[in-house]
């Protein structure tokens, strides 16, 4: 039954461990030119996962919707991270497990893995096929695009993508324990296509983070935006 999340968790480990192999005596000259590469990649990987779920094609034409939501979902988001100081908890972890194991960069290595591999909509879709049906096909694909992706983060940001299969376990395993209560709801067009245009924005700003160091958008404190849409898609469902 997890077959495709225990593939996609382990994929994530060996691909950030051969990451971490490659990064020894990698030149800073080339480590800082990986590192704009991969900035220039989650870019783009973020802004297709925002158009795909804010547009749409019909009668020839183009439309957009969630432009508010989107804009609701991450003030709100902001909000409860800066109050709840995930970003600074999650950067006093990372730096604990630093100091007991000697290595750097491991709060920003972790955040932007597990928002990589756990957003989007092949994580939720294929978790709900494989717990609906037994089909772990997507899951199987999205591990083969994870270990690539794994590889370039083990060497660029260091081991804490390797701790990212942790939330990866977590997130679809879950999805696909509870596949046959959370499917109607997710099944639906627009809530799954609005969770993924949130998301796809937070991967947006690990880009930017990437590309240019004084950004330094806590993309942590935004994890929260990630259930205004379930909110909204509750509170339209009750009082429709």
């Amino acid at each position: 039954m997890f077959l495709g999340t225990l593939v996609n968790a382990a994929a994530v480990v060996v691909g950030g461990l051969l990451g971490l192999l490659c990064q020894r005596g990698m030149k800073e000259s080339l480590a800082e030119s990986l590192h704009k590469a991969l900035g220039i990649a989650v870019l783009v990987v973020g802004i297709n996962g925002v158009i795909a779920a804010m547009f749409t094609v019909g009668d020839g034409k183009l439309s957009s919707s969630g432009e508010l939501l989107l804009i609701i979902s991450l003030v709100l988001g902001a909000l409860a991270g800066e109050l709840l100081k995930i970003d600074d908890r999650l950067n006093n972890f990372g730096a604990r497990v630093e100091k007991k194991v000697g290595t750097t960069g491991f709060a920003a290595s972790f955040v932007s893995g597990t928002l990589l591999f756990c957003v989007g909509a092949m994580t939720i879709v294929g978790s709900l096929n494989e717990g609906l049906r037994g089909d772990a096909s997507v899951l199987l694909i999205k591990s083969m695009l994870d270990f690539i992706s794994a590889i370039v983060f083990g060497a660029t940001l260091g081991a804490g993508v390797c701790f990212a299969a942790i939330p990866v376990l977590l997130y679809q395993g879950g999805l696909t324990l509870l596949a046959g209560l959370v499917a109607p709801y997710l099944q639906q067009g627009a809530l799954l296509s609005q969770i993924c245009m949130v998301g796809y924005a937070m991967v947006l700003c690990i880009g930017f983070n990437f590309l240019f160091a004084d950004a330094k958008i806590k993309t942590a404190n935004l994890l929260p935006a990630l259930l205004v849409p379930v909110l909204w898609s509750a509170l339209h469902s009750l009082f429709a």
